[in-house]
């Protein structure tokens, strides 16, 4: 039954009647409870707080994202550069591409982790409230990740064909600061021209791997509510008590390691799916093309750069996220 349903009749408490005088007297029974609003698990803070917390992070870390996915999609064709490190991968982007190269792509990658942070917090926040509604004790670590995963897929519905976008502009090495040579010019002409020649699926690329990705996050925040709440029990403190900005750090970075260490893998196929220099038919044939060349470090590629900036990616973050949340909350609040 939908939150503002009229209550059905047969479950109405009936009206009272007092009877053993000439007159019957009716007393009204007490009135149904106030219609509660569709939308009251929602919070728009959490949006803006997650949007801010991705923003920050990926203008701050792209170069080090971009050096993830070019080693991630290096599987020893000759078109590509080869790099035998991270420092030289962003030394030899320095010198061939400049500044510029260092953050190819940045335009898709911030609107992509703004709105897949701003998303998912806004759609993870809504479901646990939606699932504690009316209950006193707090959700376990499987409630934690089967919503983290639920928020996880919805907002992939959204911002694949931007990150198909980020793949693809990060990727175009071969033209090097010649503009005139690069196949997409900025994320429209990107998503045009994916369109026009590829059609939707063009842009719903990687789409089934990132599914199973929605598992690193699931993993990740589950990771972090459980920390969370256990060092607050430790702590003898509730389980909701707001931490400092160095507690937080210290969450942030343990439940993304930890997630990073158990799905790294589908980041690698879903990078190669999205590669416009190879041609694979799908999800199996990466893995197998994969695991017949490079065996299992191939599924490992770029996990270095990958954790290095993740882990501070994640913690700016969540910071951000839980700092600005908490004011605009306590603004609404106090309004």
């Amino acid at each position: 039954m939908s939150p503002g349903a009229a209550v059905p009749a047969a479950t109405q408490r009936p009206n009272c009647v007092v009877t053993g005088s000439p007159s019957t007297t009716t007393v009204p029974g007490p009135p149904p409870p106030p219609a509660r609003p569709f939308f009251r698990h929602v919070h728009y803070e959490n949006l803006v707080a997650g949007l801010s917390g991705g923003v920050v992070s990926t203008l701050v870390l792209h170069p080090l994202d971009l050096v993830k996915i070019r080693f991630a999609v290096s599987d020893g064709l000759k078109v590509r550069p080869k790099y035998s490190g991270i420092l030289h991968c962003l030394t030899t982007i320095w010198k061939q591409e400049g500044l510029r190269g260092l953050y190819q792509g940045v335009t898709p990658n911030v609107w992509g982790a703004g709105a897949s942070w701003g998303l998912y917090f806004y759609f993870y926040n809504a479901i646990k409230a939606y699932k504690t509604e009316d209950k006193v004790e707090s959700l376990g670590a499987t409630e934690h990740l089967v919503s983290a995963a639920e928020a996880g897929a919805m907002t992939l519905c959204i911002t694949n064909p931007i990150w198909v976008t980020k793949t693809r502009l990060v990727l175009q090495y071969e033209a090097g600061v010649d503009s005139s040579k690069r196949q997409y010019n900025g994320m429209i002409d990107a998503l045009r021209k994916i369109y026009k020649y590829e059609g939707i699926r063009g842009l719903y690329k990687g789409f089934v791997p990132g599914l199973f990705g929605t598992s690193h996050g699931a993993l990740q925040f589950m990771a972090y509510e459980e920390l969370k709440s256990k060092y607050n029990t430790h702590r003898n403190r509730q389980s909701d008590f707001k931490l400092n900005t160095l507690e937080y750090i210290i969450m942030a970075a343990l439940s993304k390691i930890f997630a990073v260490s158990a799905t790294y893998p589908y980041q690698v196929v879903r990078a190669r799916l999205q590669d416009q220099h190879n041609k694979y038919s799908g999800v199996m044939d990466v893995i197998r093309r994969t695991w017949r060349k490079e065996g299992v470090y191939g599924f490992y590629k770029g996990i270095v750069p990958n954790v290095i900036r993740v882990t501070p990616a994640c913690c700016i973050t969540f910071v951000v996220y839980e700092k600005v949340s908490r004011l605009l909350l306590g603004l609404k609040n106090g309004a």
